[in-house]
Formats: structure tokens, C-alpha cells, sequence
């Protein structure tokens, strides 16, 4: 089928158990082509899901293509872990990304599933916004030698690569020591990533719009081994001990890179960032007391709500 000019199209991205969203996948597709919405996939299966009767509207990209480049929109139908692939798609193009939860949590996501109708229609109709959200740049050298540059939307985490060791690392903020200490990990993360790995490494919830730079240790052996919270301009050094054992550096749980002792790792913001699509105007508040099931009344108030009677004071 020859792909069209000057149409709509739309890259959709699937979780890879697609028995758990065959249903859904189809149901998208079929929407977005009949209102003339183009469709680009990466992968054949996918393909083939969607129209196994070759009669879908449909291209298939290759990965190392740039495959978003001219796309409205990126649409993921999965959970945080398949949104954070698609946006490797989606940042170089600037392509806004549209996420449906079909996974648990879905932090990222913008809609749960038993809104998938409705957040195919907003995407048909145009109705979202678009919203920018802050990554960070890794550098990692060994001397004065750059081995490997990478990014991440969520966190930067420098990690032991043996469960039997420990991590020996020293933290420096803005070109001066802060702290080291044997730890399991270091995290550093964006306000974005404060509530996936740095939430559960006991680090803080930060706002989406607050212009920060996190610093996470887990599982330090020290006295001092607080979270962080530094500027958007400052630059966050972690160096693994040259007599210690070798770590890893994990971006997003997507990239992985290999340290060896002496190695270290610069985290700063990122030069370029993600587009979300968002659905709706409300505060992230509300999406964080729904996304964790906050229990946002009182104990009394949830008391007397199962029936139980509350004492008078006397």
C-alpha cells in the first residue's frame, strides 16, 4: 500500500506481550484509519497484528531510521517501561509521545485503559496539549578519555555489577567532593524520575516543573548518605573508587554501560527534552494520589465510613 501525502500519521509502539493487547492494538489502528490517519510501526509482528489482512493503511520503520521524523504523534500502548523506549524514538524528531496504560502503574502514561476510546478520539480531534518535559546528558570518561555518551527521561544510575561487592563511589556536585561511601547505588535523577527507581531508593517526589537535578544513594553505608536536590545547572559527578570493584551505569534500565574502576560518570541536564501529550489540565497532584492510591481523608473520616461508630469524648 503506497503511503499518501500530506496525511496525519501517527508511529504506534506496543508492548511486546501483545496477547495482552492484541485487542487494543486493533481497535486503535482501526479508529486512527478511519479517520485518515496514516500508521507507522516498528516491527513486522506488530504489523501483522493490527492488519493481518494487509488491508491497514500502515508503514513499517525501521528503528535506526529516525522512524518519528514527520510524525504528529507517538502513541504507546503499554506501561512506563514501553513509553521510556518509545521516547528513544520519539526525542531526536521531537515528536510529542501519547501513552495508554495498559501495564500497572503507568506514571508516565496520560490515560488508563478503560479510556482508550476516548483518548483515541482526543487524538483524532487534536485535542492535547503538549508538554516538555527535563532529561539529563551522561558522559562517561577514564582519564581524559570520553567513553561513552548517552541520556535518560528518568534516572541515571550508577550501580554495582556484582551482588556479592560493594560500590565504592565519590559524589561531587559543581566540581567539589560532597560524599563517599560504599553503597549498592547512586541515582541521578530528573523530576521525572522521582517517582519511579529514586521514589523506591528513598528519594523525593519533585513536581514536573521544578528545575532540579536529583542525587539518590541506595543503600549507603554511611552517616550522611541523604538525598540531594541541586539546581538544573549544576553538574553531579560520581566516580567509581580506581581500587574498588567495576559498576554499571543503567539509563532508564535501557542503556547499559560497563565501569571500570576510575571510571566516572557527569550527569548533567539534558539538551533535549521529551514532549508529553497531555489529555488533561489537572495539577500533579491529583495524578499523584491517583497513580499511588493516596489515602487523602482523615483516619476518623475512613473510620466512620466503614460504619464503625466513633467514640465521644468525654
Amino acid at each position: 500500500m503506497t503511503e499518501p501525502c500530506d496525511t496525519r500519521e501517527v508511529l504506534l509502539v506496543v508492548h511486546p506481550d501483545r496477547d495482552a493487547t492484541r485487542g487494543a492494538a486493533r481497535a486503535v489502528a482501526a479508529r486512527l484509519a478511519a479517520a485518515g490517519i496514516w500508521l507507522r510501526v516498528i516491527d513486522g509482528e506488530v504489523r501483522e497484528l493490527i492488519a493481518p489482512n494487509d488491508d491497514m493503511p500502515c508503514t513499517i520503520v525501521a528503528p535506526e531510521s529516525d522512524p518519528a521524523k514527520g510524525a504528529e504523534l507517538l502513541l504507546v500502548l503499554g506501561g512506563d517501561g514501553t513509553l521510556l523506549r518509545a521516547a528513544e524514538l520519539a526525542r531526536p524528531a521531537g515528536v510529542p509521545v501519547l501513552g495508554v496504560n495498559l501495564g500497572r502503574v503507568g506514571f508516565l502514561t496520560e490515560a488508563d485503559s478503560d479510556a482508550l476510546a476516548e483518548t483515541v478520539e482526543r487524538v483524532v480531534q487534536g485535542r492535547y496539549r503538549i508538554e516538555e518535559r527535563m532529561t539529563v546528558d551522561v558522559t562517561v570518561t577514564l582519564g581524559d578519555r570520553v567513553i561513552a555518551e548517552t541520556w535518560a527521561l528518568n534516572e541515571a544510575s550508577v550501580e554495582k555489577s556484582s551482588r556479592e561487592r560493594i560500590l565504592d563511589a565519590l559524589i561531587e556536585v559543581d566540581g567539589r567532593p560532597v560524599s563517599s561511601f560504599g553503597c549498592d547505588g547512586v541515582l541521578c535523577s530528573t523530576p521525572t524520575g522521582s517517582t519511579a527507581y529514586a521514589f523506591s531508593a528513598g528519594g523525593p517526589v519533585v513536581w514536573p516543573e521544578v528545575e532540579a537535578l536529583l542525587v539518590v544513594p541506595s543503600n549507603a553505608h554511611a552517616m550522611f548518605s541523604r538525598p540531594l536536590v541541586v539546581s538544573r545547572n549544576s553538574v553531579i559527578t560520581v566516580q567509581v573508587d580506581p581500587d574498588g570493584s567495576p559498576a554499571v551505569l543503567t539509563c532508564d534500565g535501557l542503556r547499559h554501560i560497563e565501569l571500570v574502576p576510575g571510571a566516572r560518570v557527569t550527569v548533567v541536564a539534558g539538551r533535549i527534552p521529551v514532549r508529553l501529550a497531555r489529555l488533561s489540565d489537572g495539577p500533579f497532584t491529583d495524578r499523584l494520589v491517583h497513580k499511588f492510591s493516596l489515602p487523602v481523608k482523615s483516619w476518623r473520616e475512613r473510620h466512620d465510613r466503614r460504619g464503625t461508630r466513633r467514640a465521644e469524648p468525654s
